[in-house]
């Protein structure tokens, strides 16, 4: 009898351990992000991530892919294409890789979009964001980048010395170069303009889903996170020019776009497409994934480039 009692206990204690682990598992208390407070949601706002290259050809990066006119009849064909295959995921707000302080100046071109009065310019945020946004009826764009000059950045208002921050000339001058890591890049002819800029000139044609489906690998955006850590080598004794950079410019920067996804993040039902160079990805994943406050999607359930109408030859020529 003391024996089937104590199986009964224990059987009961089983029973009341999982019911907390389930409820516990179900309940997924949440920020209300837009408050501050704490609200209990049954599922989390979902972001999806789509790693771009510029295709304005702004020359801002260390490494800069050169692109044709994305104005063309067989790029413009293309980018619709990606656009009817970007909206399988419904996204409910479109996030750019656009400084926040901007975000009036954005939504009034978008507004002149949406009347008919604005005409779209070659970059990514326009062709791909604005008319994405327009097709899904969306009433505004959403500006989440924090990219300001030395000047501008009230860390650095005092003024800052470049030699703190400045990796290459640093390595150049302290024969360090091969502590550099190794960045992926794009396929193609290495040119370097008289400034100094760098731009990888494509060899063959690529179409803009094949080319978006290259740069969202986690292949790609490991070994682009591997090469900063890489970098981060440079230096002597008290100097830290690498890590300096690093710290204050590119970590600072893309935890701040991580806190602005957060700030325009209203509802567990939000459906973030967020838009930005390929480089971002791994950190700014990392953060969205660490908080554990969002549902991460990969673009590459979505890009598909054999559905893709291939351009003619006399097209790509």
């Amino acid at each position: 009898m003391k024996v089937l009692v104590k199986c009964q206990f224990y059987l009961m204690m089983s029973f009341v351990a999982l019911l907390l682990t389930v409820g516990t598992a179900i309940s997924n208390d949440q920020t209300d992000l837009s408050t501050g407070g704490t609200t209990q949601m049954t599922q989390k706002p979902t972001i999806m991530i789509l790693g771009t290259a510029h295709l304005s050809n702004p020359g801002m990066d260390g490494i800069n892919l050169k692109m044709d006119d994305v104005l063309a009849p067989k790029r413009q064909r293309e980018i619709q294409q990606l656009i009817e295959q970007l909206k399988a995921f419904s996204p409910t707000k479109i996030a750019m890789e656009v400084d926040f302080s901007r975000d009036a100046e954005i939504n009034s071109d978008y507004q002149g979009y949406l009347e008919g009065i604005f005409q779209l310019r070659r970059n990514e945020g326009h062709q791909i964001g604005f008319r994405l946004a327009k097709q899904l009826g969306h009433s505004k764009i959403y500006c989440v980048d924090y990219f300001r000059s030395s000047k501008d950045n009230p860390i650095f208002r005092g003024g800052i010395d470049s030699n703190l921050i400045n990796t290459i000339d640093f390595a150049k001058k302290h024969n360090q170069e091969h502590l550099l890591g190794s960045h992926p890049v794009d396929p193609g002819k290495v040119i370097v303009d008289e400034d100094g800029t760098v731009w990888i000139e494509p060899e063959k044609y690529e179409p803009i889903t094949d080319m978006l489906i290259r740069l969202n690998q986690p292949t790609w955006s490991r070994a682009s996170q591997r090469a900063y850590l890489h970098d981060a080598r440079v230096g002597l004794g008290d100097e830290y020019p690498a890590v300096n950079w690093l710290v204050h410019i590119w970590y600072d920067r893309n935890l701040k776009i991580f806190v602005n996804i957060t700030r325009i993040t209203e509802s567990a039902d939000d459906r973030i497409l967020l838009m930005m160079g390929a480089g971002h990805i791994f950190l700014v994943q990392q953060f969205l994934e660490d908080s554990g406050d969002y549902i991460v999607e990969s673009p590459l359930k979505y890009l598909n480039a054999d559905a893709v109408e291939k351009p003619t030859s006399e097209e790509t020529d």
